[in-house]
């Protein structure tokens, strides 16, 4: 848990609070929550010993609260007050360990017994790299009419897929989320709302960026935009994964750490080939 005296001086630093993202029941409108927008999954930094280092994250959480995310300031909101408030939405990954048996049958209703019995929204996440499971399309289409499903993260990187969804969820009040900067301008253009991108923790104003040219239609310069990201998001992500974003959250002025075990630090050769991927775009 993290004491108030962490906390302190990032409430006071962080003036927009929860009013500018809480939408929809929480206002009374009578829809979902908006879950649009740009969110930089947080690492957690650990000191030399493997212990949380609450002053490092506090000193990054400063940093992401200058950017244009959607929910860095309400995350830190929503930590120090989670008891009196609670939190806007829950992220729930795909069951997985037996996955031989996670039929869509089987999904549809763990999903709908979550759902039914949670008191906030929920946000379905399939993360194929991670569980071995995709979340089949055909479920999303049916948790989609649950009244406490508001939308879904997708990290697989399959963009047909994703406008698939999109279109096939078209008449219902369901968003949904790129889960990588790699395929972000692609999301967009089938109809994705925002992302959850771990580069936004190192090219957070670069990916706020993206979001914006794809918003206001400016397809050219965010092409040429999204073409220098894929080679360092690739790097943080599935080629040098947490040891790789670490690394770079060092070099950007995070502070990003040790990692801890099993994760192993980058060996020179690996933090090499990382450094090549940002400075050949141009971001070193």
């Amino acid at each position: 848990m993290l004491g108030p005296q962490v906390w302190s001086s990032v409430r006071q630093g962080l003036s927009r609070g929860l009013s500018r993202n809480v939408r929809g029941w929480a206002s009374g409108e009578g829809k979902k929550v908006d879950i649009a927008g740009i969110y930089p999954p947080v690492t957690t930094p650990f000191t030399a010993t493997a212990e949380v280092d609450y002053g490092k994250l506090e000193e990054n959480l400063h940093k992401l609260s200058t950017l244009p995310f959607r929910a860095t300031q309400a995350t830190v909101e929503m930590t120090v007050s989670m008891a009196q408030v609670g939190a806007d939405a829950a992220m729930v990954v795909t069951p997985c360990y037996y996955r031989g048996r996670m039929s869509s049958a089987a999904l549809i209703h763990h999903y709908t017994k979550v759902a039914d019995l949670s008191p906030i929204p929920v946000v379905l996440y399939s993360v194929p790299a991670n569980t071995g499971l995709d979340l089949p399309v055909d479920a999303v289409v049916t948790l989609s009419q649950h009244p406490n499903i508001v939308g879904m993260k997708d990290s697989g990187g399959d963009v047909t897929r994703i406008g698939l969804i999109v279109h096939k969820t078209r008449k219902q009040d369901f968003q949904v989320l790129a889960g990588s900067a790699g395929f972000l301008m692609a999301s967009y253009a089938l109809g994705a709302v925002g992302g959850v991108c771990a580069l936004a923790n190192v090219l957070g104003a670069q990916v706020c960026q993206l979001e914006r040219l794809c918003l206001t239609g400016q397809w050219e310069d965010a092409q040429k935009l999204q073409h220098r990201l894929i080679e360092p998001n690739t790097a943080v992500t599935w080629r040098f994964g947490i040891p790789g974003l670490k690394k770079t959250m060092d070099w950007f002025g995070y502070y990003g750490g040790p990692c801890r075990a099993p994760l192993q630090e980058l060996s020179p050769a690996e933090e090499e080939a990382l450094r090549m991927d940002f400075t050949s775009n141009g971001w070193l």
